[in-house]
């Protein structure tokens, strides 16, 4: 560990990188302190208290305590993830989209581009609808017509300013700056949760406390197991196999878990979106809108409907983004150019079609741990009733995730500076 730090250190642009991401996520949090004038807070703790609204309790954690405090900070990076699904949904749809997935870094990047453009219009319409629900609770009190534009104006340059953070890290920085982001606005919000966790302890139950603590450290030793765990397919060079003999030289890693906790935050982006939309609807003029808006918003108010919902669409999301991320033609193209080959395999469309089948099976394995994290906190509420672990699963998830992540890049970025230096 001191070594790996001394490492650290010593590399000017390894160094470089970890300041710069470490100031741009306490920039990140400042920003999440800057609150939005007007505010009766007794009126925002009871809307963020009641049990309906546990969409906009979501949203206040991956905020960082930014929804809870009205910070102009408010939505977080929820429209740019929004924007990203939409997208990647569309480049499935649209021949020209999907083409341009095809073309390497630079259809990728045109992509990013277009994620960004609609990041602004979906901004404009979750804020309008936050600004318009928190209205309607008296929460955001004297707010005239031109106040109203201003603050829409506000919140959604703030979101696209976080955005812009968040993708600088990734560039410049170490890590996923969006993933980062988000497993930083959880950290933030961690001492609230133990001090409504740690409530248990005043009323007796001990034995509840003692499941939290034993339940919090076995979701993080099966997080970190399933996360490292890979499928090793052996690969031969073939001009190597020609001159030892060998049968294998090396082999390719298919993670069990190749999605990461992308699925998650798609998952939940995809649940708070319309939560919203439906809040907001809920004072429209037309009664037919009002009775849509209203049966949305108890459809997700039902624990049993929601539970089933989240984890059927982190299984979906699971695959689909393990189907973008994973290009087996392109693994396979890539090997037969360097004249490798799978034993026992043909090279080519043979060998595209047996990581496709391998994908597709631990994927299973993979999707289902996911969607067992995310509702298992939901089963566990019941058992216990302790409503303060209704996404404790999730966050542990993410924020492990995130760590994991990072330290492999740090590895990385520490064995290619030491290749450098010979």
């Amino acid at each position: 560990m001191q070594e790996t730090l001394l490492a650290l250190w010593k590399s000017r642009d390894l160094r470089n990188r970890i300041l710069f991401t470490i100031g741009v996520l306490f920039l990140i949090r400042l920003v999440a302190h800057i609150p939005v004038p007007q505010i009766d807070r007794s009126e925002l703790a009871n809307f963020l208290g009641q049990s309906q609204n546990q969409i906009f309790g979501i949203l206040s954690l991956f905020t960082g305590g930014s929804l809870s405090r009205l910070s102009i900070d408010m939505m977080g990076v929820g429209p740019y993830i929004t924007a990203s699904i939409v997208v990647q949904l569309l480049t499935k749809a649209i021949p020209t989209w999907e083409a341009l997935s095809k073309e390497g870094s630079i259809g990728r990047e045109k992509l990013n581009q277009y994620t960004r453009y609609l990041t602004v219009p979906l901004g404009i319409v979750q804020g309008y609808g936050t600004i318009a629900i928190l209205k309607s609770q008296n929460v955001l009190t004297l707010l005239t017509t031109p106040d109203l534009i201003k603050l829409l104006l506000i919140i959604t340059a703030a979101t696209v300013f976080v955005m812009w953070l968040g993708e600088l890290i990734s560039e410049r920085g170490i890590g996923n700056g969006i993933s980062m982001i988000i497993a930083l606005g959880i950290i933030a919000g961690l001492p609230q949760q133990i001090t409504n966790t740690a409530s248990v302890v005043q009323s007796g139950n001990y034995l509840n406390l003692f499941l939290v603590i034993a339940l919090f450290i076995v979701t993080i030793a099966v997080i970190i197991l399933v996360n490292e765990a890979e499928r090793k397919v052996p690969v031969t060079y073939a001009r190597r196999a020609i001159g030892s003999g060998n049968a294998v030289d090396s082999y390719l890693p298919l993670r069990v878990n190749t999605a990461g906790v992308v699925p998650i935050i798609f998952a939940l982006s995809f649940l708070t979106f319309p939560a919203i939309i439906a809040r907001f609807l809920a004072t429209a003029r037309s009664q037919n809108v009002v009775h849509a808006a209203t049966f949305v918003n108890n459809l997700l108010a039902n624990q049993l409907f929601y539970g089933i919902t989240y984890f059927l669409l982190v299984l979906i999301f699971t695959f689909f983004y393990t189907y973008i991320v994973f290009q087996p033609e392109q693994i396979a193209e890539n090997l037969q150019q360097q004249g490798s080959f799978i034993p026992g395999v043909r090279p080519g469309t043979e060998t595209s079609r047996f990581l496709k089948y391998i994908i597709s099976r631990i994927t299973v394995m993979g999707a289902l741990f996911l969607a067992a994290i995310a509702v298992l906190p939901l089963i566990i509420q019941h058992v216990i009733n302790l409503p303060t672990l209704v996404i404790g699963g999730t966050s542990i998830l993410i924020v492990v995730s995130v760590i994991i992540e990072t330290s492999r890049q740090l590895s990385s970025q520490i064995i290619m500076h030491r290749y450098d230096n010979l």
